[in-house]
């Protein structure tokens, strides 16, 4: 989803509780599934096992549900005012645990054994849950990423907060043994913003000790863009790691980027693209073997209807590059939907993960209004939906935000964040997808991509 970036460099140690507002537990606790809304979703291929609607401590149309992270039996569900906490043990009866409140947007998050982080956009008076929102010409404003101990999923404590440059629109852990790196993707700068002035063309790196998470702070600044670069390429939208294969890919207001990250404080860029159909270079995900990177273009941001015969099959779609010679992107075909959206819709490409199928490139990916794909990589010149769930328009009368923001496959089921709506969890029925359903983590970070079993 695209938003106004913005921020300023600094450290803050660690929040007292006097100063958090975070509420836990405030509405019944252990909220259940319930049956699916009353529009039913048009579906092939795919199973609809339960529905958890938005808490309402969390709801509002404007409060929109944002990405989703994985740790043993729990899924973590940012939103842009905190995040839900789900018991997912029993997929077919998945239970909120906790809600925190702590405003912010857009609430990306990823976790680290007991540790979340979660991205602030948009600026606050301060680093504490309940500061009200400031305008970005204030240079006071805080943004950047919070820090949460997570070890009581009933419980979450907020224990840190770092501010960074532009603030943090999205966030991508890299393990460090006994310390993570987080990347901070953030962008739009402007003369106007103290703490978010052009150019921006710096990554933020935070270090985040595990035994002191308290200590977090931007360790580096790295520059991914110089002169000679694209002028609209200030910053980048997502940062997609592959830490085992030493590679990220990122998705770059004007460009894709192919990252060498074996030394996680001074990535190097291997290559960049462009494209001509790409409006908004948004996210990346990389097959099990490195060896193919799929770019997705959020064409009119997220909140357009794009997905339909006017504006084609090449544009708010998929880009499909080989990696040649593991550090040239060589583009290979387009993918989008073949379901046409309705004008009231929202639609265009957004978050996937792999399907862990050993030795198989199978992708699950959010389309907003226009459902949850999957799709079979295997041929990178001809990518072909084999699978879909897809409801139909939250509001039939007016264009209004929702839908599928993050759809995702964990332990045998993907999770689905409707913006509006709330958690779907779904089973895939397709028998070429069964391989996957033996392949366990105990943690997943979609935009920290962990290797695949072999065949």
């Amino acid at each position: 989803m695209m938003a106004a970036a913005r921020g300023g460099p600094a450290r803050w140690g660690a929040l007292g509780a006097g100063v958090v507002l975070i509420a836990v537990g405030c509405a019944p606790p252990a909220r259940a599934a319930t049956e699916a809304p009353a529009d039913a979703a048009v579906l092939k291929g795919v199973e609809h096992l339960a529905h958890v609607p938005k808490p309402a401590l969390l709801g509002g149309s404007a409060a929109l549900n944002s990405d989703l992270a994985f740790t043993g039996d729990y899924v973590i569900g940012g939103n842009y005012n905190g995040f839900v906490v789900y018991d997912v043990s029993e997929p077919e009866s998945p239970e909120i645990v906790s809600e925190v409140l702590c405003p912010g947007g857009q609430g990306d998050v990823s976790v680290s054994g007991d540790l979340l982080y979660f991205s602030v956009d948009y600026p606050r008076k301060g680093t504490e849950c309940g500061a009200e929102a400031v305008a970005p010409s204030d240079p006071e404003g805080f943004e950047g990423i919070r820090i949460f101990d997570i070890s009581d999923k009933a419980a979450p404590q907020y224990v840190a907060a770092v501010r960074t440059d532009c603030g943090s629109h999205t966030n991508t852990l890299v393990p460090g043994g006994d310390r993570d790196y987080v990347y901070v993707s953030s962008y739009s700068p402007s003369e106007s913003f103290p703490n978010c002035r052009p150019p921006h063309e710096r990554l933020s790196i935070v270090e985040v000790p595990h035994d002191a998470p308290e200590d977090a702070a931007v360790a580096a600044t790295p520059a991914l863009f110089g002169p000679g670069d694209d002028p609209k390429t200030m910053g980048c939208h997502d940062i997609t790691a592959y830490p085992e294969r030493g590679l990220a890919a990122a998705a770059c207001l004007g460009d894709g980027l192919l990252l060498d990250i074996s030394d996680p404080l001074a990535p190097v860029v291997l290559d960049r693209v462009r494209d001509d159909n790409f409006a908004f270079w948004h996210s990346a995900t990389f097959t099990a073997d490195a060896s193919t990177v799929l770019f997705t273009d959020e064409l009119g941001g997220g909140s357009a209807a794009v997905c339909d015969a006017e504006t084609g099959p090449e544009r708010g779609a998929d880009a499909v590059y080989s990696v040649g010679g593991g550090t040239d992107l060589v583009f290979r075909s387009y993918y989008k939907i073949p379901r046409h959206q309705a004008d009231t819709e929202n639609c265009v490409a957004h978050n996937g993960s792999l399907i862990p199928v050993p030795g198989g490139d199978f992708f699950v990916q959010g389309w907003y209004q226009g459902g949850v794909s999957v799709v079979d990589l295997t041929d990178p010149d001809e990518p072909r939906e084999i699978a879909f769930f897809d409801r139909g328009p939250w509001d039939s009368a007016a264009l209004r935000t929702a839908g599928s923001w993050s759809a995702y496959y964990y332990n045998g089921h993907v999770y689905s964040n409707g913006i509006q709506r709330g958690l779907d969890v779904l089973r895939l029925t397709d028998p070429r997808l069964a391989p996957a359903e033996g392949v366990r983590m105990d943690q997943f970070n979609p935009q920290s991509q962990p290797s695949q079993p072999a065949p």
